[in-house]
């Protein structure tokens, strides 16, 4: 059976990202989700040195397989200083090294949150253009702002009018999924 795989971008142990990764893939019926956290991956920093002399791990071929055959993506990134985390670029620049096919017609919910006002908006926009370019279909994406207002780890969303956003799109994403 086909699955989708999710995932937040940070490697970090509390990550809120992961969080709202966590929660979306909660409210998945009809499909198998498989949900992974980052912060068990620790991959060196990307440098064609370390690619000569070490190759790649094999948590890394496992991931980029578990990619490939997933039939969608559910991906929240984070944001440091209005762009993506190092350890999200670092990701895809090791996933693209290894086959730069890795995301050839993948379905993608894309997402982001922070504490601030724009909830990593600046974050999600560039991780959209990284995910396009490998030819990733981004076919939905969400923010949400105020983490720490709009969110509780036990009821999810507390924001009505961003949980029916959030609603709207995993819905818009999970029929994406269905129809292949």
């Amino acid at each position: 059976m086909r699955y989708i795989l999710a995932f937040a971008g940070s490697n970090s142990s509390v990550s809120i990202n992961y969080q709202l990764v966590k929660y979306t893939s909660s409210l998945i019926n009809g499909h198998e989700v498989r949900l992974r956290d980052m912060a068990n991956y620790p991959f060196p920093m990307y440098s064609e040195d370390v690619e000569k002399e070490s190759g790649f791990s094999n948590s890394l071929v496992e991931f980029k397989n578990e990619i490939r055959n997933a039939i969608g993506l559910i991906i929240s990134v984070n944001e440091h200083n209005s762009y993506p985390s190092a350890y999200f670029k670092n990701v895809i620049d090791w996933l693209s090294r290894l086959d730069s096919q890795f995301l050839v017609d993948k379905k993608i919910l894309l997402m982001s949150t922070s504490n601030g006002g724009r909830g990593a908006k600046g974050a999600l926009e560039d991780a959209e253009k990284m995910l396009t370019r490998f030819k990733g279909e981004v076919v939905e994406t969400f923010s949400l702002s105020k983490y720490g207002e709009n969110f509780d780890e036990e009821k999810g969303i507390t924001n009505s009018d961003f949980a029916k956003i959030h609603a709207d799109k995993v819905a818009s994403f999970v029929k994406s999924i269905s129809l292949i």
